[in-house]
């Protein structure tokens, strides 16, 4: 019988006053009572609007149909056709944006828990079945990865499972690019990255970590000494962005980047860690994006007070809605329509003349209001004149985005790329480079898993193409 309730499931969650306090797992997962229940609230429409609002073109009313039978492991195989990540996917994708944005369930009351099923039936496959997948048949063919984040993986899946011995080059010391440095444990857990990654190395695909492509070896040499006939990059966008205000240089100011990667990849946050991270009683995030509140929410777990610095108003926060509900349950205090425009210093009084010393004693910061809209649609922060104040914290995060790291393009000679150094490429990922094809953030700067996941999907199809199109030639 059909579930016409117009609100979904809620899903437990911690506590508030307990999850500030360590690093597990904030939301719990459904039941299976609870998962069987929404799936019922399922229409199986005629017409899947859901399908073509996700990336990578899940049969979401099928898998769905399967939850509502009690079916679990036969809705994780169909979810697996198309997706080589779904208990990532349905951790951190923006489902509110894609797949359940275009619910008919959303027109009169709340859309279909589309992700919460999907990392429902992800974590019961990892947790009941213990078969591992059949490694196919090799066709022959060799395919090299330029990085282990969600394109990289994605891309390797699919050639994996049509026979390639595909070979991911990763240059940290732990496989799963962003999915391990940049997204936090209470948000992602890392032995969910490594089951699926360990699904890849079930399939034959090859890790090899500390391999910096561009410094230890090139993507030429790769092609033309080491046997590879096609590459994919897929290397991210690791380079942060910064406001270029006076004080970014003080001690006490990180890139979010930094500061996501010590405490997600290296455990700074533990006693004793190899990698402390310093931490203040109070801290400033500056940006409103999803890596923002990532930062936010990690400095709370730290002890700190934490004001998050946006320069827009609450509704126009492009972080997704559940993440801010979060981090205002946790105590972050938003900070917005305010912009800094300086970051100021003391000098260490035991020595006055070391500059290395000098640390963040407040952020001079000034009010906005919002004014006509910019190029991008949204209303331009206009500076409210005599409102410059100054904010009491010890440290600064700057969480403002990223660019790909300009060492590819540096070292490979005529691979074309934009002004600020995304890779050009065609619709199949085919970049200026004859083999060499790229997804991800590495082409169009920071973005979503699921967007980068597409991408590596699509490379992927197109390299088979390619490569059986050199095989048949060369017969």
């Amino acid at each position: 019988m059909a579930n016409m309730s117009l609100v979904k499931n809620p899903m437990n969650v911690q506590a508030p006053e307990e999850r500030i306090k360590n690093f597990n797992e904030v939301a719990l997962g459904y039941t299976e009572e609870q998962a069987i229940d929404e799936a019922k609230r399922c229409l199986n429409c005629k017409n899947r609007m859901c399908i073509a609002g996700c990336p990578v073109k899940i049969q979401i009313p099928d898998f769905i149909a399967k939850v509502a039978e009690g079916e679990f492991e036969e809705a994780y195989q169909i979810i697996l056709k198309q997706s080589s990540l779904p208990a990532v996917c349905g951790r951190v994708c923006p489902q509110e944006n894609q797949c359940e944005g275009r619910c008919v369930r959303g027109i009169k009351g709340e859309p279909v828990a589309i992700g919460r099923l999907e990392r429902f039936v992800a974590d019961y496959h990892n947790k009941n079945c213990q078969q591992k997948p059949q490694k196919p048949a090799k066709n022959g063919h060799r395919v090299a990865i330029i990085g282990s984040g969600p394109a990289g993986l994605s891309c390797a899946s699919d050639l994996a499972k049509k026979g390639y011995d595909v070979t991911i080059f990763e240059a940290l010391h732990t496989a799963g690019g962003v999915l391990v440095y940049g997204i936090p444990e209470f948000r992602l857990p890392k032995s969910i990255v490594k089951q699926e990654i360990d699904g890849l190395k079930a399939l034959g695909v090859q890790i090899k970590t500390n391999i910096v492509i561009g410094k230890t070896l090139s993507i030429e040499e790769l092609l033309h000494e080491y046997g590879f006939e096609a590459a994919f990059i897929g290397s991210g966008a690791g380079l942060p962005k910064f406001m270029n205000i006076p004080g970014e240089n003080l001690k006490g100011v990180f890139s979010a980047n930094e500061f996501l990667t010590r405490i997600n990849l290296m455990k700074a946050y533990t006693e004793n860690s190899d990698t402390p991270i310093q931490m203040c009683k109070k801290i400033a995030v500056v940006g409103g994006g999803n890596v923002a509140m990532d930062a936010a929410r990690c400095a709370r777990r730290l002890g700190a007070e934490v004001y998050v610095v946006y320069r827009r108003g609450m509704d126009e926060l492009p972080a997704r809605k559940e993440e801010v509900e979060h981090a205002i349950e946790e105590g972050v205090i938003f900070k917005t329509l305010t912009n800094p425009v300086e970051i100021l210093a003391y000098n260490n009084p035991d020595d006055k003349r070391d500059l290395r010393n000098m640390s963040v004693k407040g952020m001079k910061c000034v009010e906005m209001t919002l004014g006509e809209p910019d190029e991008s649609g949204r209303r331009r922060p206009v500076v409210k004149e005599g409102s410059e104040h100054i904010l009491d914290v010890e440290g600064v995060i700057m969480s403002l985005g990223t660019s790909p790291n300009p060492l590819i393009k540096s070292t490979t000679e005529g691979l074309e790329t934009e002004y600020w150094g995304g890779i050009i490429v065609d619709s199949n990922g085919l970049t200026s480079k004859e083999g060499i094809y790229a997804g991800g953030d590495a082409v169009t700067g920071s973005a979503t898993v699921i967007l980068a996941m597409g991408a590596g999907k699509t490379a992927a199809s197109a390299i088979d193409d390619y490569i059986q199109s050199k095989r048949k030639t060369l017969e």
